[in-house]
Formats: structure tokens, C-alpha cells, sequence
């Protein structure tokens, strides 16, 4: 394996020093400089990972990028800190590649050595408009068409070959990043070795009524005025569950995962809602599925205890009867006291969802 070049900056590693347990150090509004261009830099994540932006040209609000974090448990002082945790890893057999959902980023330090102890080298890709590839001056996570991610992910996958050139590709994603996942990979058949779900954003609450109903309307408004703001709904209840500035146990920068949702668009909507119907009238999906998800939807205008050990964003049930049409594969956790995502759930919960993702790789990823 050629080792890529990794910035000779202590200026980077200083930005970041100590920002991985306290990112409620920048403001609300303040964006967290970005990875470097061309070269690997230590990652505000900490823990053995690294980012570099990958540009992707321009559009109407400026430059486009985006930004791959990749896991290196040679460069994980708490992996190696101690002969208890110093173990021989095996070498990578496939790649991992990460997308996470709306208004979220790359946030989780635990999915990496996870993947590690599999077999897998881990990759984070944080889309364009997000997170660590967000840039002042653009609409958050702003899209009107979900086959514009194909050049996030064709870019990342690149710059992966050039470490892993023969490995096999497993697709990893979460929420909103599991609709975008799941669509590429029927539009990409024998790409990929595997898909693993994390509460993918499937159909729409209500299921298909309401999106048959509300589809029309939202696209002759997306049309006209795509960048026109949905009233917000988000009342900052599912931050409060993974926030460890609340009750949660995550460090969270809040320009990129902020208390309440970024505000959506119609032309994001829109776009949403299109690949939610190509769901619904059946696509393929040639590779075997993994689906994790919540024992139970809890979505209320009134905080209750019982949000802390359920989703409160998606129903659950209907994404389950969504994913089983998806491939002729398909594997369905269900984790009871889980939250929306599933990996951020209180450790027991979320071991539970790591043997689920372990037995899984065994029977159907690379040995």
C-alpha cells in the first residue's frame, strides 16, 4: 500500500489540539478552518483520523468541496496507548465509505476502529454543504438533485484507490445519507461489496399518501423558488438526546450540527422527495443490505423522557417495510431504546448494533 502525503503542519494540529472533547469552543455560527487540498491533516475528530478537501469546482454561491476523513489506527494514541488496547489488527480486506444525513456530519470516533477490528479501513465522506466541506456564504446542505452526491462520492472513491487500489467498496450511511447511498448503489450495480443502513430516511412520514399529495405542490414551488425556506420544525429535541452538552454523550461543532436543523429548502425537498419515490416504485439493489434501526418512532411537539430511547425523526416501521424491497439480501436490526441514529445510542445499545454489523460482515463481506 503507497502511503499518501500527510501536511508537515503543527499550525493544523494545533487549530484542532484539545477541540476533539470541548467543540462547544467555537461559536455558534463559526466554521472550524478546513482540511488542506492535496495533503492529509490531523482531523478535529482526533483518535488516528485524518481529512483533506477534495474540490469540486464551482457554483452559483462559490467554490464546492468536498471532505474525506479517513481512520488510521497506527495513528490512534488511544488504540495504542496501553497493551490492553495495542492489538494486531488484520489487514484490510474492503473499504468502508461513510455518508451521514441532514444537518450532520462525520461526528462519530467510534465507527473507524470498529471497522478496524474487521477487516475494514474506514472512510468518512462529509458531502458538499456540510460539515467539514461547508463554507461561509452557501446554504447548508443545499441540493435540488440527489445524483449530484455521484461526483462527492465518485471523488472520494478515487482518492481511496490510490491507497486500496483492489479492495472492495462497502457503503455505509446514515438517515438522508442511506436515501443517497441506496439510490447510488441501484444506479451503480457490482460497485460496492455490501450497504449497511443506519435508520436510512426511505419515505417520507406518513408514507405515501402524504408524499403523493405534498409531491406536486413542492416541486411547482421548488421550480420557481428552490432556495425558499420550509417553516422549521426541528425543536431541538434530537440534539438534546446525542449532544454531550445535554444529554447525549457526543461532541458536536455547532455550525455543523447545530441544536436545531439547518432549514430546508424546497428545492432540497423536492429533490428528497423524488428519491423517495424511486423507492416507492421499486428499485434494485444488487448487493446484500444491512438495515439498523430504532424499535420505536416517538415524534411529539412536547419533550417526553421516552424520546431518549427512541427515533424522533423517521417511522421506523415504514422504513423497515421500505428497505425489505430493496435487494434480495436484505438484513433488518431492530434495537430496542435506540436513537434515530442508532450508533450515537447510549454504549450498550450501540454494542449491540456493532455485533449486528460484525455478524453481518462475516457472512457476507470478504474474509
Amino acid at each position: 500500500m503507497r502511503r499518501r502525503p500527510v501536511l508537515p503542519s503543527t499550525r493544523v494540529t494545533e487549530v484542532f489540539d484539545g477541540l476533539r472533547a470541548a467543540n462547544q469552543a467555537f461559536a455558534p455560527d463559526e466554521l472550524p478552518p478546513p482540511p488542506p487540498v492535496g495533503a492529509w491533516a490531523p482531523d478535529i475528530l482526533g483518535r488516528g483520523h485524518e481529512a483533506r478537501t477534495i474540490p469540486l469546482g464551482s457554483d452559483e454561491e462559490g467554490e464546492v468541496a468536498a471532505t474525506l476523513v479517513h481512520y488510521r489506527p497506527d495513528a490512534d494514541q488511544d488504540r495504542t496507548a496501553t497493551p490492553e488496547t495495542t492489538t494486531t489488527l488484520p489487514s484490510p480486506r474492503f473499504v468502508v465509505l461513510y455518508l451521514h444525513g441532514w444537518t450532520d456530519y462525520l461526528l462519530n470516533h467510534e465507527i473507524g476502529p470498529f471497522w478496524a477490528t474487521q477487516g475494514g479501513a474506514f472512510y468518512g465522506l462529509d458531502l458538499r454543504k456540510y460539515g467539514r466541506s461547508l463554507r461561509a456564504g452557501q446554504t447548508p446542505g443545499y441540493i435540488t438533485d440527489l445524483a449530484t452526491y455521484d461526483e462527492d462520492i465518485e471523488a472520494a472513491l478515487d482518492l481511496i484507490a490510490e491507497d486500496h487500489p483492489d479492495l472492495p467498496i462497502v457503503l455505509m450511511a446514515h438517515s438522508t445519507g442511506g436515501l443517497t447511498a441506496t439510490l447510488w448503489s441501484a444506479r451503480h450495480p457490482g460497485r460496492t461489496a455490501g450497504l449497511v443502513l443506519v435508520a436510512p430516511w426511505l419515505e417520507v412520514q406518513g408514507a405515501a399518501l402524504v408524499r403523493s399529495l405534498s409531491t406536486p405542490i413542492v416541486r411547482e414551488i421548488a421550480r420557481a423558488f428552490p432556495r425558499r425556506e420550509l417553516p422549521g420544525i426541528d425543536l431541538g429535541y434530537y440534539h438534546r438526546t446525542i449532544s454531550a452538552t445535554r444529554d447525549g454523550e457526543w461532541d458536536l461543532v455547532p455550525a455543523w450540527r447545530p441544536e436545531h436543523s439547518f432549514p430546508a429548502t424546497y428545492g432540497w425537498l423536492a429533490a428528497v422527495l423524488e428519491g423517495h419515490g424511486a423507492i416507492a416504485e421499486g428499485i434494485h439493489v444488487a448487493e446484500p443490505v444491512l438495515v439498523l434501526r430504532s424499535a420505536r418512532t416517538l415524534i411529539g411537539a412536547s419533550w417526553r423522557e421516552e424520546m431518549a430511547a427512541a427515533d424522533i425523526v423517521i417511522e421506523v416501521n415504514v422504513i423497515a417495510e421500505r428497505a425489505l424491497t430493496l435487494a434480495e439480501s436484505v438484513s433488518v436490526a431492530t434495537l430496542e431504546g435506540a436513537l434515530h441514529d442508532v450508533l450515537l445510542s447510549p454504549r450498550p445499545i450501540r454494542e449491540r448494533a456493532y455485533e449486528h454489523i460484525a455478524r453481518w460482515s462475516r457472512a457476507h463481506l470478504p474474509l
